[in-house]
């Protein structure tokens, strides 16, 4: 699951960039946290407890049954050497399907389709239902092209807070469950009121983060452009520091071949006198 998790991070991290060439746009990206969704509402938390409560009662009849095995097994080493081979193998059995049967019960209980597996499946389905309502609503309204689930198998390398829309999700979640709960008119058109300020919130919060992107952007841009501006400059600098330093090495080997022509026409007329010297004494 966690490979298909990455794998589906490497896609959409493709199809982003890939749609930021090509549009120039960025794309909308959120997430929820479930785990901390659910420890927020109320009517799963009271759930939950009731479970746990179940849990408890149930680990203690298993450690009860595994007590009374321990108990069997010590009073048959006790009685071993009293009894014989026919009894010892009847209580050897009885405490064979002893051990078995707490092993069912454990799976009946614990097990990969136990009754904790599927009563925590009921107790989370609702607030699941009720998230997937809340996510597509927030995405539509906020025009997100992807909102993922943090506390799921998906490995998420790295999340600013700024996208987490847990708290809009239970925001939701609660204005429904008060919706179910009021009877009169009065206290209906109250929460009516409180529903539109919050959209108002939401919408200001909506603009808000709206500018803030926009101020990015343009900072972004800004440092992009001073960048390749300090690029430039530095390349020119560099072209004249490389040109300076070239005429400088071709004046300094123009002065050794002129100091070597010289040494060289030196050389030449002295062993030229040398030879007219020579010829004089011989005469």
């Amino acid at each position: 699951m966690k490979t298909k998790g990455l794998l589906l991070v490497a896609a959409i991290s493709c199809l982003f960039f890939t749609n930021l060439t090509q549009a120039q746009k960025g794309i909308r990206i959120g997430y929820i946290d479930m785990d901390y969704i659910l420890e927020n509402v109320p009517e799963y938390n009271e759930a939950s407890g009731a479970l746990e409560t179940k849990v408890q009662k149930w680990k203690v009849e298993i450690e009860a049954e595994l007590k009374d095995v321990e108990e069997m097994r010590k009073e048959l080493n006790n009685e071993r050497v009293l009894l014989t081979k026919e009894l010892i193998e009847e209580k050897e059995e009885d405490i064979f399907f002893k051990e078995k049967e707490i092993l069912e019960y454990q799976q009946k209980r614990f097990g990969p389709n136990g009754d904790l597996f599927i009563q925590k499946k009921r107790l989370v389905q609702p607030v699941q239902d009720q998230v997937f309502v809340a996510v597509q609503e927030i995405a539509k309204n906020k025009k997100y092209d992807f909102i993922f689930d943090k506390s799921a198998d998906l490995v998420m390398l790295y999340s600013a807070d700024r996208f987490d829309i847990s708290d809009q999700v239970l925001l939701r979640i609660t204005r429904a469950s008060k919706r179910k709960q009021l009877n009169s008119k009065k206290e209906k058109k109250a929460l009516e009121r409180d529903e539109d300020r919050n959209v108002e919130q939401e919408k200001e919060i909506t603009d808000r983060e709206r500018e803030t992107q926009k101020r990015l952007s343009e900072r972004e841009q800004l440092l992009e452009e001073r960048k390749a501006e300090r690029d430039s400059i530095r390349a020119a600098k560099k072209k004249e520091f490389e040109e300076r330093r070239a005429k400088l090495l071709e004046l300094q080997k123009r002065k050794r071949d002129s100091i070597n022509t010289l040494k060289e026409k030196k050389e030449n007329l002295k062993n030229n006198d040398s030879s007219d010297s020579g010829i004089k004494e011989d005469n």
